[in-house]
């Protein structure tokens, strides 16, 4: 009987120290992680996100780039980090999705050590081509790259990145070959793209959509089942006569596993508050990028939906990374 009432005690006193936590909360400066290099589609979505939250929580709410291992390094730092509100990464398709079925070396599992707090934006994969190479459209880069196979580089964020696993799934659903080169991060490839030095890539459209606009590199195609509002001109893939291919690309803030329910709700609350915040919606629009609108027990759902959709998918081309 002693032992059950502790016990209860313990509990009471518990909930009442998570409750008086979340009240406090935030007292100190917040970490979002970006687990990819400054300019990259996840840094300037985490940005435009990070700017607006520390005006709601009237705390700093700091960017921390923490790129390397395809997002990985940056996301175990959040796995591994302490359960109290503190530190937060901004991931994406690439770090909980497809990492898990490329590298058989985790040292964590995206399901099991990270508590989904709010879907942020999902955006299209753009299909883009230096204007030097002779295409204008899907139908034709597939005839040329058919007609030359390995001829035709394709430039990535990295080894096993979404940005390449999107185009070895182009590549198996239309038959292709073409020659991965993988960077260090979207904006270096990116660069190298409007250099010439590559010549195709499958890039997030907030990193792409400068240069686009630009006239730097042309934008050939869309990954989503509808056009983009920002690039209407630009067909997708599957209305350009590939129907088996459609992709899109996601960011959405994580925290620690263990955190309080109390500062877990605080954060979909305040994440949520700031992607309805029309300065917000606004600057994410322009970069082609649709703020999110899930609850929380829909993004947990839809997180682990993802995760099973995209270890097929990396199975299926055969990608492998250690």
């Amino acid at each position: 009987m002693l032992t059950r009432l502790l016990s209860a005690a313990l509990a009471i006193a518990c909930a009442g120290g998570a409750t008086a936590l979340a009240q406090g909360y935030p007292a100190k400066t917040v970490r979002l992680i970006v687990p990819f290099p400054a300019g990259g589609g996840s840094d300037i979505v985490g940005r435009i996100v990070a700017g607006r939250l520390t005006e709601q929580m009237k705390q700093q709410v700091i960017v921390d780039n923490r790129p390397g291992a395809g997002g990985s390094i940056g996301t175990e730092t959040a796995a591994r980090a302490a359960p109290d509100g503190y530190t937060l990464v901004l991931a994406s398709t690439s770090e909980i999705a497809v990492n898990p079925a490329l590298y058989s070396k985790l040292t964590y599992d995206t399901v099991r050590d990270l508590a989904p707090v709010a879907l942020v934006a999902s955006t299209p994969v753009v299909l883009a081509v230096h204007p030097s190479l002779p295409v204008r459209s899907v139908r034709t880069l597939v005839e040329l790259a058919k007609a030359r196979p390995g001829d035709i580089n394709m430039a990535s964020a990295g080894n096993g990145t979404f940005t390449h696993l999107s185009g070895e799934l182009f590549k198996s659903v239309t038959g292709i070959n073409m020659t991965h080169v993988p960077y260090k991060g979207a904006p270096t490839a990116l660069a190298d793209l409007a250099a010439g030095q590559v010549q195709i890539m499958f890039s997030s459209l907030p990193a792409a959509i400068g240069l686009i606009n630009g006239g730097r590199i042309r934008a050939i195609a869309v990954s989503t089942e509808k056009r983009a509002e920002n690039l209407p001109e630009v067909p997708t893939v599957a209305e350009s006569g590939v129907p088996a291919y459609q992709v899109t690309y996601w960011y959405g803030t994580f925290v620690p596993a263990a955190i309080p329910k109390d500062i877990l709700g605080r954060l979909f609350t305040e994440v949520s508050q700031a992607l309805r915040a029309p300065e917000v919606a606004s600057s994410l629009n322009k970069q082609g990028a649709t703020p999110g609108v899930l609850s929380q027990p829909q993004f947990a759902d839809f997180v682990k939906s993802e995760h099973a959709r995209w270890g097929k998918v990396a199975r299926a081309t055969g990608v492998k990374l250690d």
